[in-house]
């Protein structure tokens, strides 16, 4: 292997959507993204594992990944929990072959029989397919040609339902996948801070943060000042998240408790002119004896400018 090879398949090995079984579900889009790879690169390194070193199988209709020697180096231990724990993984596979895949180099007697019994269940359900369709009976009214194409457009039919079903479901795998389909193309800074975020507070709540920037016409700058107020409000789960809500709401709607008349100090000057308004006017008594003395003392310099 080359270290390229030898980093990829470590990552298949220990990225966060591994399972207890070596079976798990991811896109080449995910994978493009975590290890900061092209798709191009990414099929090129899948297309080596699968038909050179022959240790990987994938597929391409449910997406699922399967590691070949899994089994052999990872079943170390038994007992029922580990056999409760893969039972219920197995549950989950959708692509029946890759359990059969896995299940060859499985070691452990009481875990290989859990794995076989998978296939074992295949065989009988492709048998009785079998014998359904040998049973069916073509019209006779009816070309055998337009039933083949009947049948076909058909099938075609539920294989898109399924893949428009599948993307739906892996649209928004990630916080990131969320960002590129909302809000465009994304930088490499961003995405390290989009990491950075899922692992503090998880993917969930990360996309809620940009959910609620969206409302806002704003970009992943608004987003992250949501998140750091939540990281300070200790926030782990989206419940937090709605409890602070309801709490800011309350605090916006409380009534003031009583209600206190604002009062303006005034200066004290600002009532005198008033007071001295309301003051009653004193009169003089003499105030017509200084008037005609007044008149009179008026009329003698005239009289003496006019002597002189």
């Amino acid at each position: 292997m080359t270290p390229e090879d030898k980093f990829f398949f470590l990552y298949l090995l220990t990225n966060s959507n591994t399972t207890q079984i070596g079976i798990y579900q991811i896109t080449k889009k995910q994978m493009a993204f975590d290890m900061g790879y092209s798709i191009e690169s990414i099929n090129s390194l899948l297309n080596r594992f699968i038909n050179n070193h022959k240790i990987v199988a994938y597929s391409f209709e449910t997406r699922e990944i399967a590691i070949k020697n899994w089994g052999k180096y990872n079943f170390n231990r038994g007992g029922k929990p580990v056999l409760d724990c893969v039972s219920s993984e197995l549950k989950t596979v959708k692509d029946i072959s890759l359990i059969a895949y896995v299940g060859e180099r499985v070691e452990r007697e009481e875990i290989k029989k859990i794995y076989d019994s998978y296939t074992t269940r295949e065989q009988v359900v492709e048998k009785s397919e079998e014998e359904n369709e040998e049973k069916d009976e073509m019209p006779l009214n009816q070309p055998f040609y337009d039933t083949l194409t009947t049948r076909w457009q058909e099938e075609e039919k539920e294989e898109e339902k399924e893949e428009e079903k599948e993307e739906e479901k892996q649209q928004h795998n990630t916080a990131a996948d969320f960002f590129q389909v909302n809000f465009g193309p994304i930088s490499s800074f961003v995405g390290e801070c989009i990491v950075h975020w899922e692992n503090d507070l998880g993917t969930e709540i990360v996309i809620e943060a940009m959910k609620r920037a969206l409302k806002q016409q704003k970009k992943w700058g608004y987003a992250e000042g949501i998140l750091k107020a939540w990281a300070n409000s200790n926030v782990k789960t989206i419940n937090d998240v709605l409890a602070l809500d309801v709490e800011f709401e309350n605090k916006r709607v409380k009534p003031k408790q009583g209600y206190s008349r604002r009062t303006e100090m005034l200066p004290s000057w600002f009532n005198e002119d008033d007071q001295q308004q309301k003051k009653p006017k004193v009169v003089d008594p003499n105030i017509e004896q200084k008037k005609k003395e007044l008149d009179e003392m008026l009329e003698q310099m005239r009289s003496n400018e006019a002597g002189s």
